[in-house]
């Protein structure tokens, strides 16, 4: 067991604008992301060490917009083995915003400990002039470091809030306030070393999930409904041999005329076809014989399409039939 006085917190950096830099401190915009290193990053935040004792590295240094798989996959690794080690109570993960959302679920289904795990981020720079990557950290470590995150699933704290990886989605290009969780809203605050959860988690995550890191990955790619939509793009990744395909629908995850007929094929082929909305929220209902069943689709529930799309990876790597009873599940 860690047997300082102080929680031992584990920080993996992996880029982003929180470790962005530019010329300009009046500009928020048109910096480089990921060139300000792990240690920067602590040291801008000398408040650190009165919440936890600090163990750092550097993961990666990219645009989150560049996520891979890999990465992805290496990641996960690496926090499960960290907190597999009696001296480390947490996990903090410093990432950009363009796919925090991805990443949290993405180990939220896949790394097996009740320890926290928390993702946090910025919306400008670290040369900004209110910058607000460092009050993030501060507060996404005293979240780790709080006996409540723990058995919460991997979390996001940001702009004092606190959400679950399952629910949380970027709604903002600019604000710092740029996360939500739409349907069911946040788990709890962070503020001046207060952590309070107003609610928990209830859907499966971590040790009970029944996911894990994949030696390979199945190809699954997204596709949107929309006006006069034609079925090129679904064609293209049939042939392209793709596995699954998400679609971003209209309203209750409704789909052009064009793209049913062509995932129709698609199913046949033995492709999966998940049905998400690209509404920024409400639920995907499963139709029955009006839809789902007579086309062999899967309904998403409540996941936009970028995480159904994790959600679809980890299914198929993990050879799952009963593909509605894991969109049901998770």
């Amino acid at each position: 067991m860690n047997t300082s006085s102080l929680p031992r917190i584990a920080v993996l950096a992996t880029g982003g604008t929180i470790a962005g830099q530019a010329g300009d401190a009046s500009k928020t915009a048109g910096y480089k992301a990921g060139v300000v290193g792990v240690d920067k990053l602590l040291d801008a935040v000398p408040a650190l060490a009165s919440v936890a004792s600090i163990h750092a590295e550097q993961v990666a240094s990219i645009d989150s917009k560049d996520m891979s798989l890999a990465l992805w996959s290496a990641l996960a690794a690496r926090v499960e083995t960290l907190l597999k080690q009696d001296d480390i109570d947490g996990v903090v993960i410093t990432h950009g915003t363009d796919t925090l959302e991805e990443t949290a679920y993405f180990l939220h289904l896949t790394v097996k400990s009740e320890k926290p795990v928390v993702l946090t981020a910025a919306m400008r720079p670290s040369t900004a002039l209110s910058a607000d990557g460092p009050l993030n950290l501060l507060n996404a470590v005293t979240v780790a470091a709080s006996k409540n995150a723990a058995g919460q699933g991997v979390l996001v704290a940001f702009n004092n809030q606190i959400h679950s990886a399952r629910d949380v989605t970027k709604t903002s290009t600019y604000a710092v306030d740029a996360f939500r969780s739409p349907e069911v809203g946040v788990l709890g605050f962070v503020q001046d070393g207060r952590v309070e959860f107003q609610r928990s988690v209830t859907k499966p995550h971590t040790t009970a999930s029944e996911f894990a890191i994949a030696e390979k990955w199945p190809s699954v790619e997204i596709v949107a409904s929309y006006a006069d939509a034609s079925r090129v793009m679904v064609d293209a990744l049939v042939a392209a041999g793709v596995k699954g395909i998400v679609v971003a629908g209209t309203g209750n995850g409704s789909m052009h005329a064009n793209i049913t007929q062509a995932l129709s094929d698609a199913v046949k082929q033995g492709v999966s076809v998940v049905r998400a909305s690209r509404v920024g929220s409400g639920h995907v209902m499963h139709n029955g014989a009006a839809s789902d069943d007579a086309l062999g689709t899967i309904s998403a529930g409540t996941l936009n399409p970028y995480k159904a799309r994790v959600l679809l990876l980890l299914a198929l790597a993990a050879n799952k039939k009963d593909l509605q009873r894991v969109f049901d599940t998770y």
